[in-house]
Protein backbone atom coordinates (compact mmCIF):
# COMPACT_ATOMS: atom_id res chain seq x y z
CA UNK A 1 0.00 0.00 0.00
CA UNK A 2 1.30 3.59 -1.00
CA UNK A 3 0.28 7.00 0.44
CA UNK A 4 -0.74 10.23 -2.08
CA UNK A 5 -1.54 13.32 -0.80
CA UNK A 6 -1.92 17.14 -2.69
CA UNK A 7 -2.40 20.69 -1.35
CA UNK A 8 -4.72 21.02 1.10
CA UNK A 9 -5.55 17.28 0.91
CA UNK A 10 -4.85 14.86 3.82
CA UNK A 11 -2.20 12.13 3.11
CA UNK A 12 -4.30 9.00 2.05
CA UNK A 13 -3.37 5.11 1.50
CA UNK A 14 -3.95 4.21 -1.95
CA UNK A 15 -5.10 0.34 -2.81
CA UNK A 16 -4.96 -1.97 -6.05
CA UNK A 17 -8.77 -3.06 -5.67
CA UNK A 18 -7.31 -6.30 -7.17
CA UNK A 19 -5.61 -6.88 -3.90
CA UNK A 20 -9.27 -6.59 -2.00
CA UNK A 21 -11.09 -9.57 -2.71
CA UNK A 22 -13.94 -8.75 0.07
CA UNK A 23 -14.67 -5.16 -1.25
CA UNK A 24 -13.49 -2.10 0.51
CA UNK A 25 -14.34 1.79 1.22
CA UNK A 26 -13.94 5.26 -0.04
CA UNK A 27 -14.76 7.89 2.32
CA UNK A 28 -15.15 10.86 -0.10
CA UNK A 29 -15.00 14.35 2.14
CA UNK A 30 -16.81 17.09 0.87
CA UNK A 31 -16.82 21.09 2.89
CA UNK A 32 -18.60 19.43 6.33
CA UNK A 33 -20.06 15.81 5.85
CA UNK A 34 -18.36 12.70 4.92
CA UNK A 35 -20.35 10.23 2.43
CA UNK A 36 -19.73 6.75 2.51
CA UNK A 37 -19.88 4.36 -0.49
CA UNK A 38 -19.04 0.66 -0.62
CA UNK A 39 -17.42 -0.90 -3.12
CA UNK A 40 -16.49 -4.51 -4.76
CA UNK A 41 -13.85 -5.94 -5.75
CA UNK A 42 -14.80 -9.43 -8.29
CA UNK A 43 -13.46 -12.25 -7.25
CA UNK A 44 -11.82 -12.81 -10.47
CA UNK A 45 -9.06 -10.89 -11.90
CA UNK A 46 -9.97 -7.64 -13.03
CA UNK A 47 -10.64 -7.09 -16.94
CA UNK A 48 -6.70 -5.57 -18.15
CA UNK A 49 -8.76 -1.87 -18.79
CA UNK A 50 -8.79 -1.80 -15.17
CA UNK A 51 -5.60 -2.72 -14.77
CA UNK A 52 -4.68 0.47 -13.97
CA UNK A 53 -7.73 1.58 -11.45
CA UNK A 54 -6.54 2.58 -7.82
CA UNK A 55 -8.41 3.83 -4.97
CA UNK A 56 -7.70 6.65 -3.24
CA UNK A 57 -8.77 8.32 0.24
CA UNK A 58 -8.82 11.82 1.13
CA UNK A 59 -10.19 13.84 4.01
CA UNK A 60 -10.78 18.08 3.08
CA UNK A 61 -9.59 19.81 5.93
CA UNK A 62 -12.15 22.60 5.38
CA UNK A 63 -11.09 26.22 7.74
CA UNK A 64 -14.59 27.52 7.72
CA UNK A 65 -15.62 27.69 11.91
CA UNK A 66 -18.96 28.88 11.52
CA UNK A 67 -21.42 26.52 9.96
CA UNK A 68 -24.69 28.22 11.58
CA UNK A 69 -26.22 31.55 12.02
CA UNK A 70 -28.69 32.74 14.42
CA UNK A 71 -32.09 34.90 13.20
CA UNK A 72 -33.45 37.35 15.54
CA UNK A 73 -36.47 39.06 15.30
CA UNK A 74 -38.59 42.12 16.77
CA UNK A 75 -41.46 41.41 15.34
CA UNK A 76 -41.48 37.68 17.05
CA UNK A 77 -41.94 36.77 20.52
CA UNK A 78 -38.09 36.37 22.06
CA UNK A 79 -36.94 32.85 22.71
CA UNK A 80 -38.17 31.73 26.22
CA UNK A 81 -35.15 29.92 27.03
CA UNK A 82 -31.40 29.77 25.82
CA UNK A 83 -32.27 28.97 22.23
CA UNK A 84 -32.87 30.69 19.01
CA UNK A 85 -35.83 32.11 17.19
CA UNK A 86 -34.66 30.46 14.21
CA UNK A 87 -30.83 29.11 12.47
CA UNK A 88 -29.57 29.18 9.50
CA UNK A 89 -27.42 26.77 8.36
CA UNK A 90 -26.76 24.90 4.91
CA UNK A 91 -29.26 26.30 3.06
CA UNK A 92 -32.17 25.33 5.25
CA UNK A 93 -33.83 27.56 8.34
CA UNK A 94 -34.73 25.72 11.17
CA UNK A 95 -37.46 27.52 13.15
CA UNK A 96 -37.95 27.54 16.72
CA UNK A 97 -40.97 26.38 17.88
CA UNK A 98 -43.32 29.43 17.83
CA UNK A 99 -46.48 30.01 20.23
CA UNK A 100 -49.20 32.62 20.20
CA UNK A 101 -47.69 35.73 21.96
CA UNK A 102 -48.31 38.58 21.02
CA UNK A 103 -44.46 40.06 20.39
CA UNK A 104 -45.08 43.62 22.31
CA UNK A 105 -46.28 42.02 25.70
CA UNK A 106 -45.36 38.69 25.35
CA UNK A 107 -48.63 37.21 26.31
CA UNK A 108 -50.70 35.43 24.77
CA UNK A 109 -53.34 36.59 22.08
CA UNK A 110 -56.22 34.66 23.83
CA UNK A 111 -57.05 31.36 25.59
CA UNK A 112 -58.82 30.13 22.26
CA UNK A 113 -56.94 27.78 20.06
CA UNK A 114 -57.89 29.54 16.61
CA UNK A 115 -56.51 32.77 17.74
CA UNK A 116 -53.37 31.47 19.50
CA UNK A 117 -53.25 29.37 15.81
CA UNK A 118 -53.29 32.64 13.87
CA UNK A 119 -50.85 34.64 16.12
CA UNK A 120 -48.72 31.07 15.98
CA UNK A 121 -48.31 31.71 12.18
CA UNK A 122 -48.16 35.62 12.17
CA UNK A 123 -45.45 34.86 14.56
CA UNK A 124 -43.28 32.25 12.29
CA UNK A 125 -44.00 34.44 9.50
CA UNK A 126 -42.48 37.22 10.70
CA UNK A 127 -39.30 35.19 11.56
CA UNK A 128 -39.04 33.72 7.92
CA UNK A 129 -39.42 36.80 6.38
CA UNK A 130 -36.24 38.20 9.00
CA UNK A 131 -34.39 35.01 7.41
CA UNK A 132 -35.25 35.50 3.34
CA UNK A 133 -37.56 32.80 3.42
CA UNK A 134 -41.36 32.69 3.49
CA UNK A 135 -44.57 30.56 4.13
CA UNK A 136 -43.39 29.11 0.75
CA UNK A 137 -40.23 27.79 1.18
CA UNK A 138 -41.77 25.94 3.93
CA UNK A 139 -40.52 22.00 3.89
CA UNK A 140 -41.89 20.34 6.59
CA UNK A 141 -43.93 21.59 9.64
CA UNK A 142 -44.45 19.84 12.95
CA UNK A 143 -47.80 21.08 15.30
CA UNK A 144 -47.83 20.14 18.62
CA UNK A 145 -51.46 20.67 19.99
CA UNK A 146 -52.45 20.41 23.87
CA UNK A 147 -55.66 18.86 22.93
CA UNK A 148 -56.00 16.67 19.40
CA UNK A 149 -59.85 17.46 19.53
CA UNK A 150 -58.75 21.03 17.84
CA UNK A 151 -57.18 19.65 14.66
CA UNK A 152 -59.98 20.62 12.39
CA UNK A 153 -59.79 24.40 13.93
CA UNK A 154 -56.04 24.40 13.21
CA UNK A 155 -56.45 22.92 9.48
CA UNK A 156 -58.48 25.35 8.55
CA UNK A 157 -56.84 28.26 9.96
CA UNK A 158 -53.11 26.15 8.47
CA UNK A 159 -54.24 25.72 5.07
CA UNK A 160 -54.97 29.16 4.62
CA UNK A 161 -51.21 30.11 5.25
CA UNK A 162 -49.02 27.49 3.28
CA UNK A 163 -49.94 27.06 -0.46
CA UNK A 164 -49.88 23.97 -2.59
CA UNK A 165 -47.97 21.92 -2.53
CA UNK A 166 -48.30 22.08 1.50
CA UNK A 167 -45.21 20.88 3.41
CA UNK A 168 -44.70 17.71 5.19
CA UNK A 169 -46.29 18.06 8.49
CA UNK A 170 -46.71 15.52 11.40
CA UNK A 171 -49.03 16.29 14.37
CA UNK A 172 -48.94 15.41 17.91
CA UNK A 173 -51.21 16.10 21.03
CA UNK A 174 -48.86 16.59 23.91
CA UNK A 175 -48.74 16.53 27.71
CA UNK A 176 -48.04 20.42 27.95
CA UNK A 177 -46.62 23.26 26.08
CA UNK A 178 -44.49 26.42 27.42
CA UNK A 179 -46.70 28.63 29.28
CA UNK A 180 -49.77 26.28 29.20
CA UNK A 181 -50.20 27.46 24.81
CA UNK A 182 -52.60 25.52 23.12
CA UNK A 183 -50.32 24.94 20.28
CA UNK A 184 -46.58 25.45 19.14
CA UNK A 185 -45.48 24.63 15.66
CA UNK A 186 -41.82 24.48 14.39
CA UNK A 187 -40.76 24.64 10.77
CA UNK A 188 -38.27 23.93 8.46
CA UNK A 189 -37.72 25.97 5.34
CA UNK A 190 -35.15 25.84 2.44
CA UNK A 191 -33.56 29.38 1.50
Amino acid sequence: MTWCGAGRMALAPVADPRSLSSGFQIFVAGSRNFSKTRFFAPSASLPASFASVKAAVSMSTSSSQSVKEAVRTDKAPAALGPYSQAIKANNLLFVSGVLGLVPETGKFISDDVEQQTEQVLKNMGEILAASGASYESVVKTTIMLADLNDFKKVNEIYAKYFPSPAPARSTYQVAKLPLDARIEIECIAAL
